[in-house]
């Protein structure tokens, strides 16, 4: 594969150009099987990987003997090992850059490399591959034709509470990230913020040997998880399904007549309650219902 059709090549002072390329390579997020014919001749041939783990890109290399010189760029490593691989990258030799699992800047470390080296005008080039976002949408069975990513959510005061907030009032498909020991806490939050009649599917260990996906309203997959019906073992992504689909209580309202009103005035109150904003949860009913918002804001 040429240069040009997206392997490394040649280091970039040695293929005629002035400048390194960062190559921010996708990796399998469970099966090695699913890393990419063009990810593993780019791993090959550049002449340093920056790893986020060394002890796992190990493992990767050693399944498609790879060789190429690691070195670790994680969350901790400082601005020193950074300037490092800049200096890399200046002297007009390629890098690689790798996560433990999925797509580096994604939830991931490597951020602030690509953005100072993309200010330098330098090349970042993307190696497509395993995603654990767009394997959770598809494997939750649910619309998400328009969707939101949210990683990991705070993990409690005014901003956690400001980003359920936004999820419940959003009509997109949602997916987020979660630690085992915090799936049942964030279950319970995005129930009382998106309702709890809204469906969802809580992901587990995608594309590994224990895959498991447990789908429901909710406030069933809530309530699963506070009594420990759901395994709180592996890495998990949550997503929530689209409103359009799925509809919320407060769309399932009927829009015409006084009791119509005083129904939506409920579910805000109830939304209120579970820790929304009450303007994110009058603008959610309204839209759901087609109810004057003006009239939605006044009291009973």
């Amino acid at each position: 594969m040429s240069a040009g059709s997206g392997a490394a090549g040649e280091s970039g002072a040695a293929a005629g150009g002035s400048a390194g390329r960062l190559f921010v390579v996708a990796t399998p997020i469970g099966n090695l099987g699913d890393v990419t014919y063009r990810a593993v001749e780019v791993l090959r041939t550049v002449p340093l990987v920056a790893a986020e783990d060394t002890r796992l890109t190990r493992r990767l290399f050693a399944r498609y003997e790879i060789t190429t010189h690691l070195v670790s760029y994680h969350a901790r490593s400082g601005r020193g090992r950074e300037l490092e691989l800049l200096e890399h990258l200046r002297a007009g030799r390629d890098l690689a850059l790798v996560t433990d699992a999925g797509t580096p800047l994604v939830s991931d470390p490597g951020g602030e490399l690509a953005s100072a080296w993309a200010a330098e005008g330098g090349a970042v080039v993307p190696i497509p591959g395993a995603s654990a976002v767009l394997a959770a949408l598809v494997a939750s069975g649910l619309s998400a034709a328009r969707w939101s990513f949210e990683g990991f959510l705070p993990r409690g005061g005014r901003e956690r509470r400001a980003r359920l907030s936004r999820i419940g009032a959003d009509e997109r498909a949602c997916v987020i990230y979660e630690a085992p020991s915090r799936v049942a806490a964030t279950l319970a939050d995005l129930a009382a913020a998106a309702g709890a009649t809204r469906r969802a599917a809580v992901c587990r260990e995608l594309t590994k040997l224990h895959e498991e996906v447990v789908r429901g309203a909710l406030g069933e997959l809530a309530a699963k998880g506070a009594a420990g019906a759901i395994l709180l073992r592996g890495e998990f992504a949550i997503v929530v399904e689209a409103t359009s689909s799925s509809g919320t209580a407060a769309k399932r309202l009927a829009v015409e007549g006084q009791a119509s009103m005083e129904d939506a005035r409920a579910e805000i109150a109830r939304l209120v309650a579970g820790g929304a904003r009450r303007s994110d949860a009058v603008r959610q009913v309204a839209a759901a219902t087609g109810l004057d918002r003006r009239e939605l804001y006044r009291p009973d």
